[in-house]
């Protein structure tokens, strides 16, 4: 069996109109303690097309301070697993982050997201809370993974499918 897994903490503010979430960090990932660390991932490289940035080529933290200014928040839909390796399919004994948190005010706290209204999922796997999070009242789009394991997709076919996504919720 694997050692347990932390994932990364949301990278969300009140501005937020969109979250991305995604599954669970890669190894590179964790390791680098990044979203979308691996470098054959098309996350920075479609997110920055769609929002016509950089995103790739700027240093880390530029690049959350960028996305959460364009009102994109990131998470993924698990904080915890057991996975030897960096595939979705590996996933073992998950344990779901609070995504209530996103809308509702925990315990006198006020809401991390209070006007997000879209969530788009990046990959089968995170669709998985899709009906949740309908039911909590968002507009829900699974896009195509931007993980370098989803290789039947060209860049070009996976970016006119998130800007579509994206820009029709600004």
């Amino acid at each position: 069996m694997s050692a347990r897994l932390t994932g990364l903490p949301p990278v969300v503010d009140r501005r937020a109109r969109v979250l991305i979430l995604g599954s669970f960090p890669s190894a590179a990932s964790l390791a680098a303690g990044q979203y979308y660390a691996h470098p054959q991932n098309q996350f920075w490289r479609v997110l920055g097309a769609v929002i016509g940035q950089p995103l790739k080529d700027m240093p880390y933290a530029v690049r959350l301070a960028t996305v959460l200014a364009a009102g994109i928040a990131i998470w993924d839909i698990y904080a915890s697993c057991e996975r030897p390796g960096s595939l979705d399919s590996a996933i073992r004994n998950p344990i779901a982050n609070d995504l209530t948190a996103l809308k509702k005010c925990p315990e006198g706290r006020t809401a991390l997201a209070p006007a997000l209204r879209r969530i788009c999922f990046n990959g089968r796997t995170a669709a998985r809370r899709l009906r949740e999070m309908e039911a909590l009242g968002y507009e829900a789009v699974v896009l195509p993974s931007t993980s370098p394991a989803h290789a039947g997709m060209t860049f070009e076919e996976k970016l006119a499918r998130w800007r579509a996504a994206l820009d029709t919720a600004a």
